[in-house]
Order: C-alpha cells, then sequence, then structure tokens
C-alpha cells in the first residue's frame, strides 16, 4: 500500500515536471497578441461598423491581450491617416468604393491591407417592398412591375398616385432615387415623398409594417430595419457603374439612365504593421466576416433597447457564441467568456 502510494506520488510529480516544463501549446502561442503597441479600432459613425469595433476590441483586449483602444473614425479620414500614419490599426467596416484609388494603391504599396470581407455577401441597396405585400402580389418581384400598379401603394396624402419614399434631403441616395425616378418617368402616377430625417424615414417604414400596410421604399443594409421587417428587394436590372456615377453627381447633365445599386465591397482594413507584428491578431481578423443578415440581426437589438454600440457588442457577444467562438481559439474564447461571466 504503502509502496503503491509511493508510486503513484512519483508518478504525479514526474507528471507535473513534465507539463509545467513543456513549452506553450500551439494554441497557447495563439492567443498571445504579438504586439506591445496599441491595436486603435475605428469606430465608425454608422451602427454596424460601431458595433463591431467593440465586438473586436473586447475580444483582443480579453482574449488576446491586446492593448487596445477605441478611436473616433469614418471613411475618408480613417483610410487617409490609415495609409499615411499607419493608425488607427484596424478599420472593421471599411467601405472602400469611396476611396477605391487611393486604398487600391495603399494595398499595392503594401501600407495598409484587407484581412477579410467585413460584409461576406456585400452591402444591399436598393427599393424594398414588404414581403407580405408580394406575397399577395407574387408578380411584384421588378422595380417596372411596381411602378405599374401605383394604386397598391396609394400616397396617403394623394391617392390618385403612388408614393416612392425616398432618403432624407443632402443624403447621395436622395440623389439616386430622384434619377432614378425621373428615369422610370414616375411622375404622372407617382408622388417622391422626401422625409426630413433619416428617423422619420425609419419611423414611415416601422408604421407601414406594424400595419401591414403595402410601402415602395429606398433603403439600405446592413440596417436594423432590415433585420426587424422582412422586407423584399425589387429588381432592378443589371448594375451601370456609368450610368450610377452620373446618377449620384449633381453637375452630371447626361439624362438619368435605370440602373441597379452597386454592392459596395466592405472590408476589415488593417495597416500593414499589424499583419507583420501581431499575425495571430490578423489571422483573427481574417475570419471576422458577417453575412448583412447576421449584422442587420446584431442591430435589431440596439434598435429595439435604444442601446448603445458597446452594449449592442456585449449582447452579441453573448447571444451569438457559436458565432464569434468560432473566429479564434478555444484558449482566447475561454478568456472572454469567463470575463462575459
Amino acid at each position: 500500500m504503502i509502496f503503491k502510494s509511493g508510486g503513484i506520488a512519483a508518478a504525479m510529480a514526474v507528471a507535473f515536471f513534465a507539463a509545467t516544463s513543456l513549452p506553450a501549446t500551439a494554441q497557447d502561442d495563439a492567443a498571445q497578441c504579438g504586439t506591445d503597441r496599441t491595436i486603435d479600432i475605428a469606430e465608425m459613425t454608422w451602427p454596424s461598423a460601431a458595433a463591431l469595433a467593440h465586438i473586436h476590441a473586447t475580444i483582443l483586449d480579453k482574449g488576446f491581450g491586446c492593448s487596445v483602444e477605441i478611436v473616433t473614425g469614418d471613411t475618408v479620414p480613417t483610410s487617409s491617416s490609415m495609409l499615411t500614419r499607419g493608425t488607427p490599426a484596424v478599420a472593421p467596416e471599411l467601405w472602400t468604393s469611396a476611396i477605391e484609388d487611393a486604398w487600391a494603391k495603399g494595398v499595392e504599396e503594401g501600407t495598409v491591407v484587407q484581412l477579410a470581407d467585413a460584409i461576406t455577401d456585400g452591402t444591399v441597396e436598393g427599393w424594398f417592398i414588404p414581403q407580405y405585400t408580394q406575397a399577395e402580389y407574387p408578380e411584384l418581384t421588378t422595380a417596372e412591375a411596381v411602378i405599374a400598379r401605383p394604386d397598391i401603394f396609394p400616397d396617403p396624402e394623394d391617392s390618385s398616385k403612388g408614393r416612392l419614399y425616398s432618403c432624407p434631403p443632402g443624403w447621395a441616395c436622395e440623389l439616386s432615387t430622384s434619377a432614378l425616378y425621373e428615369a422610370y418617368d414616375m411622375a404622372d402616377s407617382w408622388n417622391l415623398f422626401s422625409p426630413g430625417s433619416g428617423g422619420a424615414l425609419d419611423a414611415s417604414i416601422a408604421r407601414a409594417f406594424t400595419r401591414e400596410e403595402p410601402i415602395l421604399f429606398y433603403y439600405w443594409g446592413p440596417t436594423a430595419i432590415l433585420g426587424k421587417y422582412p422586407a423584399v428587394q425589387l429588381e432592378q436590372g443589371e448594375t451601370k457603374p456609368d450610368v450610377y456615377a452620373c446618377n449620384t453627381d449633381p453637375d452630371c447633365t447626361d439624362p438619368a439612365g435605370v440602373t441597379a445599386y452597386p454592392s459596395s465591397p466592405a472590408v476589415v482594413g488593417a495597416a500593414a504593421w499589424v499583419r507583420d507584428e501581431a499575425p495571430h491578431v490578423a489571422d483573427y481578423f481574417s475570419k471576422v466576416g458577417l453575412t448583412n443578415a447576421e449584422i442587420s440581426e446584431l442591430l435589431v437589438y440596439g434598435d429595439e433597447n435604444q442601446a448603445d454600440a458597446a452594449a449592442t457588442a456585449e449582447n452579441f457577444l453573448r447571444t451569438k457564441q457559436d458565432v464569434w467562438t468560432s473566429w479564434v481559439p478555444d484558449a482566447v474564447a475561454e478568456k472572454v467568456l469567463a470575463e462575459l461571466g
């Protein structure tokens, strides 16, 4: 008995020595930040990008042990600073269509890198109707089919015409929607309604869906509206970049033309030093792409609870563990989960 106990004790001692003497596992190595530099993450001005900034900041801080800072950002100033100064380190949802040439040059010269598509199936922009309206009128799949039926979408203030809900004054989408309204020659049978603000547009859409009324409206995604309300995007034919460019340029003198809205690329952009100095962090960001529907869904929480970006991010981390834990090694996931309690 004594001999066996001693044997077990000896075996345990050997096992303990071996365990404490072994080098860190590959997973433990992958759970390290890899750089002492602060990884500053751009929090853009729109809800999806802001929420993503807080999601990634939490995972890098609590999971990888990085020094992280969230900084205010927007497409042009963020990309310009990243290209010239290497900061911010990461822009988790960078729409590159507005900075196409400068960004492509930076990638080619090696000052910045695209680590992933932030929105894996591309951004959405176009004209929508409720799913329940299309279920009642299954032929309404194209813009032309809807335009031929203004009676289904009567203007509350002028029932002799239909109503198309456009964008608020000053937004680029106001130009594109107005141009398509002209190109489709809708003036005789449709009114183009311009809401006073984004909130007013959202309220009009929410009211129609709550009452299950038909509505034709411009919108874009990922957004809480498209996550909350089952809308169907209308087909508008092929995308014609030159026509779209003219439709959104107030100085273009060509007649407005019919074109589908392009899907703008939204990428995880980073300063090149992140890839070079913190390869595990770069590898993490290569896996974080979400679909339009997934991002719209995460925004619904913020919309319904009047939650800020940080609270929206925390809700995602708590309720979508099956999604984000697939982005990281188990050791990182365990640390973040422990922090969430």
